[in-house]
């Protein structure tokens, strides 16, 4: 009969590393005598980072005394005791490979049921002092895995562990583990796991993305879906491709559209709706180019593309297409990107948007009037008044296309002669607690785009309302928020700069959305490492090429990886933790 060898707990603490301080409940310490299980944590012990540990669905984590043999012999290592691997319950028996997802166990006065495999973070690397673990603890099979408590009590190290209950579908700790994060993602085991009630909500929404990667709505790009959050779409074409002005209209005060088309005067691919180009300008004849992302605004499928550009204080940019671009100019582009799309469906659609943020949700409606779609359909707007308010005219003809809408336009400031019931339906701002209040439908999918701060109000106030969190969806001009685990955002962050120390001899590395170029210093061991240097804004995990929270779009150029991720990223894309600019790449061009 498995038996419980070792109880350990530890509380979070401040670990210096690479120059950060990281908080980490990841040191734990064998204990003595009984420790009673709540339902959130093991009495005496901690997570540091709720976001990727702890809760209820991740209270205990379990690893096992064949696996630590297994790293003591690969590892080279006769200093790994109990605790060293993070887990609270260290275990004789229960192998990876033979626990199901929902089995639950009785040890002493408490009963447990499996959850979820282990999550890839660097943190436990940190620990043991090896930067390939994550990696490693996936490519072995051996993750250990997490445990919800459904009876709290008391456990001491020498329990016997008995079985009180098998897991439906019986899919062990090792399939669903290698289900996503190794390559080949069956969807017949993917339709299985997400028959399993236990399965915890961060792994069930994998499992769904998987699901949609393999359906028939697929893209065929590759990458994987249930780490990212969205299946990437291929690049219709590498890098840049100078495309024509083919038309220039004014949609407001501050906005500008430009319409491209192929310069042999083809049809451009179809892009989906909600997604981004990439244009590439050079405002003087010796200066460096600058790139900038503009939202396509068009219809889809149209044989042209349409972006619209708002003409920012401070925009070197925006004031250069405003004021250079004439009909018969070229622009290099790089083809449509992005995961801001809209998904196909029955449920109705919420599309959200404030003053230029309407671009993308804009190219959105027009799919859903051309597709003469039943569903209902939500157009909430904000803008100052009516010289301010760009696609007046045209959100209305395609409002009145559709047979179930409901439209809110809210004016921060109307002017003298703008007509409330005409123009215009509410005045004031468009807030959170306004788009909370309209009473829209809890199982709709709904769509955001507007500064930041707004976003994330909103977006909190739509779940509270009711909405599930995964079918709300926002999309942000400039850079990302960062995801950096355990290690918390300066107080006043720095804008992004040439990194320090000497400077490179390698290709421009050019960061799009944060306008940086710099020269690749060899000595980095990878591109998120220069861009750390640089303090762009980075997102991250693992570190090792096996989580893809570091996955983005790789606009030009070509990269090398070592390690090889564990899982290839999707066509077009790269995983920017595990890879330095290809020996033979003149530039590379990542969208960050």
């Amino acid at each position: 009969m498995p038996t419980l060898a070792s109880v350990n707990v530890g509380l979070p603490k401040d670990v210096r590393w690479h120059g950060r301080t990281v908080r980490t409940g990841a040191w734990k310490q064998p204990v003595t005598g009984a420790r009673t299980v709540r339902r959130l944590n093991i009495e005496g012990d901690g997570q540091g980072d709720l976001a990727g540990h702890g809760g209820e669905m991740r209270a205990v984590l379990v690893y096992q005394l064949d696996s630590y043999r297994h790293w003591a012999r690969e590892l080279d290592r006769d200093d790994l005791r109990p605790g060293h691997f993070g887990e609270n319950l260290t275990v004789d028996g229960l192998p990876d490979n033979e626990v199901c997802i929902g089995d639950r166990y009785r040890i002493g006065g408490a009963v447990f049921e499996v959850t979820q495999p282990r999550v890839t973070c660097y943190r436990v690397g940190l620990r043991l002092g090896e930067p390939r673990m994550a990696a490693l603890l996936v490519a072995h099979r051996r993750p250990g895995f997490y445990c919800r408590v459904i009876e709290e009590g008391e456990v001491e190290a020498g329990q016997e562990i008995a079985k009180i209950a098998s897991g439906p579908g019986g899919m062990t700790v090792e399939e669903i583990d290698g289900l996503l994060y190794l390559p080949g993602h069956s969807q017949e085991q993917v339709e299985r796991a997400l028959r399993i009630p236990a399965l915890s909500p961060g792994w069930r929404a994998s499992m769904l993305a998987l699901l949609e990667q393999a359906g028939p709505g697929g893209t065929g790009a590759g990458g994987n879906a249930g780490l990212t959050g969205a299946a990437a779409v291929p690049p219709a074409w590498p890098g840049f491709r100078r495309l024509r002005v083919a038309g220039v209209h004014e949609e407001s005060r501050s906005v500008l559209s430009l319409t491209l088309a192929a310069a042999d005067g083809g049809p451009l691919p179809a892009a989906l709706p909600g997604q981004f180009l990439t244009v590439k300008v050079r405002p003087g004849a010796h200066e460096a180019p600058l790139l900038r992302g503009y939202s396509l605004s068009g219809p889809p499928g149209a044989g042209s593309y349409r972006i619209s550009v708002k003409r920012e204080p401070r925009g070197v940019v925006s004031a250069y297409l405003h004021t250079h671009t004439s009909v018969g100019d070229e622009l290099e582009v790089a083809a449509p990107r992005g995961v801001f799309r809209l998904t196909q469906g029955t449920s109705p659609v919420v599309l959200v948007s404030v003053g230029v943020g309407a671009t993308p949700v804009l190219s959105m409606l027009h799919a859903l009037a051309q597709s003469a779609a039943e569903r209902e359909v939500w157009w909430l707007h904000g803008a100052r008044c009516r010289a301010e308010h760009a696609f007046a005219r045209e959100t209305r003809e395609l409002l009145a296309a559709l047979p179930h809408t409901r439209c809110r336009i809210f004016y921060s400031r109307p002017g003298p002669d703008d007509r409330r019931g005409v123009d215009y339906t509410d005045e004031g701002r468009l807030t959170p607690e306004r788009v909370a209040a309209l009473g829209l439908p809890g199982d709709a999918d709904a769509y955001l785009c507007g500064p930041r701060s707004f976003m994330e109000a909103t977006t909190a106030a739509l779940v509270e309302a009711g909405l599930e969190p995964a079918r709300v969806r926002t999309e942000l001009f400039g850079a990302k928020a960062a995801i950096t685990p355990g290690i918390s955002a300066p107080v006043a962050p720095t804008a992004p700069h040439q990194p320090p120390g000497r400077p490179g001899t390698g290709p421009d590395v050019t960061f799009a959305r944060s306008g940086l170029t710099a020269r690749w210093q060899p000595d980095r061991i990878s591109l998120l490492e220069l861009a750390e240097a640089c303090d762009v804004p980075v997102q991250w995990s693992c570190r090792t090429g096996v989580c893809h929270t570091c996955e983005l779009p790789l606009l030009a150029g070509a990269v090398d990886y070592s390690p090889d991720p564990v899982d290839p990223p999707a066509e077009g894309n790269v995983l920017i933790c595990c890879s330095t600019p290809a020996r033979d790449t003149d530039a590379v061009v990542l969208d960050l």
